[in-house]
């Protein structure tokens, strides 16, 4: 029996999988993206192209949690600093010896139409396969009015990218920033300015930490550092939300989508899928475990879309989309009460304390014959989960359904019913 079809076609580009590697250092050089494409990924964007710049020493910080290293990673590297002329032909070079690996294009230059004509047509000569337009870094290249100061401006983003759009005759994808109050509007600028999806998120403004002997911010630089962009597993519930409000907008829905931030796995990667991503990006776990994740991704996948039936990508992307609603849409007559299994239960009084302290006092705690015990008092129980999720041991607390059977109610009927009992 033959294994599902895990073959991508985002925008006309065909690529094996769905994994692509984002615009990074694991996509700086002809090197590394040869040995990538021989560890199974599907395509790179390659590292951000414009005019060299100069890059610091050291660049990359981090925040350790419980023992993960890299759960969020800070850099304050630019794009790429080696020449244009060198990045173009290491892709001319990749493409001949790997046509059915996608390279896209990332590019970031001066806002003048001219300039933007010029290097669509340059990479074109090179082979690219389509364009990304990095509107989202957010330190350093901002400061020189490109990067998010140009995705935080929607008028920006439709005016530079129908720029690209005009001298390009391959698909167009805008990288916008999260560094925004609401990303649908830049995303509505892309679509408007004729590209073909936007790709998100780009890298959050962070500073990580500060060194308390000498006072000076991580990553440190001399004697300073400079605000950078996070990314990694911590930003993975931003980056979903982010996707889930483009791809279930009335407006964009359909816009492709190519989802980034915090894909470290296969079940990753199917979430943002299931929220309407056509095909996701990988950094940042490629940075701290190597390019052979991938085989496990590819694995998991396939053996995941055996499991539930999907022979190709298509069955279930966006699948979750209409299970994201406004909280006034949601069932407030739903109700679940937590259940301890006694028999798993290490009697650690985590839950206990979480409860106590910082919910609605609904566990009972007693010692008899120096045996501790913790029970649930249901009808105090407000179903918040925290007991679950602070609990230590897998399926130890559960959360288990009431009131099966009520009505449904949402906040806009319970005001309905309110306004007419008063009168």
């Amino acid at each position: 029996m033959a294994r599902p079809d895990i073959s991508s076609n985002f925008l006309g580009i065909k690529s094996p999988n769905p994994f692509w590697l984002a615009s990074a250092p694991p996509t700086d050089k002809q090197y590394n993206v040869e040995r990538a494409f021989e560890a199974g990924w599907g395509g790179v964007v390659w590292k951000t192209i414009g005019e060299p710049i100069v890059n610091v020493s050291s660049r990359y910080s981090s925040i350790d949690f419980r023992g993960k290293r890299m759960a969020g990673l800070n850099n304050i590297e630019l794009i790429s600093d080696r020449p244009i002329e060198v990045n173009l032909k290491e892709i001319a070079s990749v493409k001949k010896h790997w046509p059915d690996r996608v390279v896209i294009a990332s590019l970031m230059v001066e806002s003048k139409r001219e300039v933007w004509h010029d290097m669509v047509k340059r990479c074109e000569e090179a082979g690219a396969d389509g364009f990304e337009l990095n509107f989202g870094c957010p330190h350093g290249m901002s400061e020189r009015g490109m990067g998010a100061a140009v995705g935080q401006v929607p008028e920006y983003v439709c005016q530079i990218a129908e720029w690209a759009v005009e001298a390009a005759t391959r698909p167009v994808i805008v990288k916008l920033t999260p560094n925004i109050s609401d990303v649908v509007y830049p995303a509505l600028a892309a679509k408007k300015s004729g590209a073909h999806a936007v790709s998100l998120i780009n890298t959050i403004n962070s500073i990580t930490g500060i060194d308390l002997d000498t006072f000076v911010p991580r990553p440190i630089v001399g004697d300073g550092s400079s605000h950078g962009g996070y990314c990694g597993p911590a930003v993975k519930p931003i980056a979903l939300n982010m996707v889930s409000a483009i791809a279930n907008h009335r407006d964009l829905r359909g816009f492709p989508i190519s989802g980034i931030g915090g894909v470290s796995t296969w079940q990753d990667a199917v979430e943002f899928m299931l929220l309407g991503a056509s095909n996701v990006q990988v950094c940042t776990a490629v940075m701290n475990h190597g390019f052979r994740i991938v085989e496990d991704m590819i694995d998991g996948l396939q053996n995941w879309m055996e499991e539930k039936g999907f022979n190709t990508l298509d069955d279930f992307i966006g699948k979750s989309l209409n299970h994201v609603r406004d909280w006034g849409a949601l069932d407030l007559n739903y109700k679940v009460v937590a259940h301890i299994d006694q028999d798993k239960c290490v009697k650690c009084g985590l839950c206990y304390i979480a409860c106590e302290d910082a919910s609605h006092q609904a566990i009972s705690y007693f010692k008899a014959k120096d045996v501790k015990k913790y029970e649930i008092i249901e009808e105090e129980c407000v179903g918040c989960n925290l007991c679950e999720l602070v609990c230590p041991v897998n399926d130890c607390i559960s959360m288990e359904q009431r009131n099966e059977g009520a009505p449904f109610m949402n906040w806009g009927m319970l005001q309905e019913q309110r306004a007419a009992a008063a009168k």
